[in-house]
């Protein structure tokens, strides 16, 4: 369904106050669907929308707002009403909505709790974002190694419908740490008799809950896995990590990383372009660009200085709109593949010598092939250009194209190094990568640029 242009209708109905006739319209659709068609509107006006709601339905479709709509919706609800809102929600998500709400509120709401949900939102709450303790769920199956088959399938038959994973039954030894897995194939082939400990398998992966959730999702990805086990330091089951929330992940590092890597500062949006203010897309942007612009100032420090060699041979500025475009082209190329390597652990900082004599392997040949192209475009295109009389264009085109190609490999050795080099500082790769890329390869690329035009044509 084509939500956006839905969306600004939805917003019209909703400011004439005409609820009922958008929640009936709404009721049919599936609730991520209606998450997007609402996510413009104000907290308050989704607050008196869900009033005209089925309950089940209303919180089907809140799940699936923008963390800031949802706390900002849960703010005006009632004591009662958010008290169900948090005894219905998977513990991940009840613990996340009770970081987001003021403390105030939450201290009104706790003791409304069943004592196992107050404590699933404490331990929840205590692990920082961005590690694989603040994506897992406490909603999963488990039993002692000793269950047998039967026990095991009646107990998932009574505690089944309240689990978020049970396609996975994990198996603990009588100290409660993870030795092993059954699915619910296995337990339906196996004899009723048989015990756990006879049918169980390895765990192919699991993670600590203080490991990074990219981590996490990466582990997932790799063995292919449904659920993740998450385990404490004396390898107590503690959690697990779903599929799903895996892929949530990917998709918030993925968009992470990909407005690093274009120089967009802060907290990813969470919320579509268009209900994004216009500030806020200011503020993210304007950071870097203010600090890039101050290092642009040695670009032109570089034309200053050699200002003389321009003025004595004007032909080299035609050229120096292709130098830096390469220089940030092959540059941007290499970066763009070093930060994908280490993203998928292909790579790490202790390959960085291994890294850079390919990529100078590969600069050689690029510089090459960009070189005579750059000699070619020099003699069969400024033929009619004034050059001084002790020069030749042959001359001119062969400063051009060696400047051009030590201009290739200085930016792709500096494109492969720059994101080991900041990952060994712990420093995120994708952050470096473009901006400070750039900038980099266009100053020291009007440095060769320059210092080689120069020696070589002693001008």
């Amino acid at each position: 369904m084509q939500t956006e242009l839905l969306s600004p209708d939805i917003e019209t109905l909703v400011k004439e106050e005409r609820y009922a006739d958008v929640a009936r319209f709404l009721s049919t659709l599936h609730p991520t669907e209606v998450a997007e068609l609402i996510e413009g509107l104000e907290a308050e006006e989704v607050y008196h929308l869900f009033k005209h709601l089925d309950p089940r339905t209303a919180i089907d479709i809140f799940r699936e707002l923008p963390d800031t709509l949802q706390s900002e919706t849960a703010e005006l609800l009632s004591d009662g009403e958010l008290t169900r809102l948090l005894k219905i929600l998977p513990p991940d998500e009840r613990a996340d909505l009770a970081k987001s709400i003021s403390e105030d509120r939450l201290d009104e709401v706790l003791p409304l709790l069943a004592q196992k949900e107050r404590d699933e939102i404490k331990q929840l709450s205590s692990y920082p974002e961005g590690t694989a303790g603040s994506v897992m769920t406490t909603d999963y199956v488990a039993f002692p190694e000793s269950f047998t088959v039967q026990e095991a399938i009646n107990r998932i038959r009574l505690e089944g419908a309240q689990k978020e994973a049970v396609s996975v039954i994990f198996v603990l030894t009588e100290e409660r740490k993870l030795c092993g897995y059954v699915t619910l194939t296995d337990l339906i082939l196996a004899k009723p008799t048989a015990t756990l400990a006879s049918i169980k398998k390895e765990p192919a992966a699991e993670i600590t809950a203080d490991a990074d959730q990219e981590e996490a999702s990466f582990t997932i990805t790799k063995y292919g896995l449904l659920v993740l086990p998450v385990v404490d330091s004396s390898g107590l089951l503690i959690g697990i990590i779903t599929h799903d929330d895996a892929m949530d992940v990917v998709e918030e590092e993925r968009t992470e990383d990909m407005e690093r890597f274009m120089a967009i500062t802060g907290k990813h949006q969470e919320t579509s372009y268009l209900n994004t203010s216009a500030w806020t897309h200011f503020s993210r942007r304007v950071i870097w660009l203010v600090v890039l612009a101050i290092f642009d100032f040695f670009s032109g420090a570089v034309l200053q200085t050699y200002q003389d060699t321009i003025a004595h041979l004007m032909l080299l500025t035609f050229y120096m709109p292709m130098l830096t475009d390469m220089g940030g082209n092959t540059g941007s190329q290499a970066a763009t593949v070093i930060v994908r390597a280490l993203a998928l652990k292909e790579i790490d900082k202790h390959d960085i010598l291994r890294v850079v004599w390919k990529e100078l392997r590969i600069s050689l040949m690029l510089g090459f092939v960009l070189g005579l192209i750059a000699f070619l475009r020099v003699n069969l295109m400024s033929g009619g250009t004034t050059i001084p009389a002790t020069l030749t264009l042959v001359q001119i085109g062969i400063a051009i194209a060696l400047a051009l190609a030590a201009q290739v490999i200085s930016a792709t050795i500096i494109g492969a190094a720059l994101p080991l080099i900041s990952a060994a500082f712990k420093v995120d790769p994708a952050l470096i990568a473009s901006p400070a890329l750039t900038t980099i390869v266009d100053i020291t690329g009007l440095l060769i640029y320059f210092g080689i035009t120069k020696a070589m044509l002693g001008i």
